[in-house]
């Protein structure tokens, strides 16, 4: 842990990479657990159960290394928890525990595990949401909306829509009588993620096309924008797949579906402006290619596209878009290893500085 996290190998050079540790880093919990649940949907076993095991251990190493920080640093925890720009990254901590959840659920068909993940998912949404957005609400001091809205705002859309996956695998999972009540919680959170990402991608929208935009302001985390979209694709096509479960879901089948296609064309619609600005970020302006912690905000929406749509697929019974799932697969699968080598070079770079 010390060799990893000292940039010289002092008790200072750990303290100092402790203290500015990315509040979005469980995003690497987020990606790595969508790619594995999108694998095995498609019936590679064997790199789903790798990747799931692998982030058992993230977890516990992200969530020892967050509570560190918040006993040595709580100035700095709940100053950055607080502040426009980074404090919305704290809400893939959320999605995270959501996602390893769902892992435990479908991976395993262990619901005591799936479950209790479950429930420290639905406090930390409790706790982060109200705190967070109150805390932005009140504070005196704000920016510019240039300067203070960026796509890791739309994570508080995926933590929630990650609770709505969460709880529809464990309605399916589970007999009478919670069996609607979770349904029910499920279709809840579904509906109020959607909300949340008209209101912020009009903010985001109007942050695009209204102010200066520079290659610096095209974070990784921009690509939330289509993966909250794929996210919610996902949550939808569980509720129409539970339908049977629930008479109320039965009844909004077609409103179900309808939102659940509206919901994937969005994500779909993205997927080329994004691919487009990328190319004018690091091909025209030349802007550095190197690894950040943030770029795993842009290997998640990739995996999660590639399982909403498998997902959809069955649940509309669109046989046709077969061939698109799995080629996002492949696609997610190549982000993400080159990310985690990416991680794991700027460990060994800190570790070669030391000595």
């Amino acid at each position: 842990m010390r060799d990893s996290v000292a940039g010289d190998g002092s008790v200072e050079g750990w303290t100092d990479r402790l203290r500015d540790l990315s509040p979005a880093y469980f995003g690497l919990v987020m990606a790595t657990g969508i790619v594995s649940l999108a694998a095995f949907m498609m019936e590679h076993r064997l790199v789903a159960t790798t990747m799931f095991y692998l982030n058992i251990g993230q977890y516990a190493v992200l969530s020892a290394l967050y509570l560190l920080r918040l006993w040595r640093f709580p100035g700095r925890f709940f100053g950055d928890m607080f502040t426009h720009a980074v404090g919305p990254g704290y809400f893939t901590s959320i999605a995270g525990t959501g996602i390893l959840a769902s892992q435990f659920l479908i991976l395993r068909e262990n619901v005591a595990v799936g479950a209790a993940f479950w429930g420290v998912a639905v406090l930390l949404w409790l706790c982060l949401t109200y705190a967070i957005f109150t805390a932005l609400t009140i504070k005196r001091d704000k920016p510019s909306l240039d300067k203070g809205i960026n796509g890791a705002w739309l994570l508080a859309v995926v933590a929630t829509q990650a609770l709505s996956v969460s709880s529809a695998l464990l309605a399916a999972r589970i007999g009478q009588p919670y069996r609607l009540e979770f349904n029910l919680l499920a279709l809840s959170m579904w509906l109020w993620g959607g909300m949340l990402y008209i209101w912020m991608m009009s903010l985001i929208f109007y942050r695009y096309a209204f102010f200066q935009f520079s290659p610096g302001d095209l974070a990784p985390p921009y690509w939330i924008n289509m993966g909250a979209m794929a996210i919610s694709t996902l949550a939808g096509s569980l509720l129409i797949l539970n339908a049977p479960q629930a008479p109320f879901l039965t009844s909004l089948l077609p409103f179900l579906k309808g939102f659940t296609l509206f919901y994937w064309a969005t994500g779909t619609w993205w997927i080329p402006m994004l691919v487009v600005l990328g190319i004018w970020r690091h091909g025209f302006e030349r802007f550095p290619f190197r690894y950040d912690p943030l770029y795993w905000g842009a290997v998640f929406p990739l995996g999660m596209y590639a399982a909403c749509t498998w997902q959809m697929s069955r649940a509309m019974e669109f046989d046709f878009l077969s061939g698109l799932p799995r080629a996002f697969l492949y696609i997610a699968f190549a982000a993400w290893s080159v990310t985690f080598v990416g991680m794991l070079r700027a460990l060994f770079r800190i570790r070669g500085a030391r000595s």
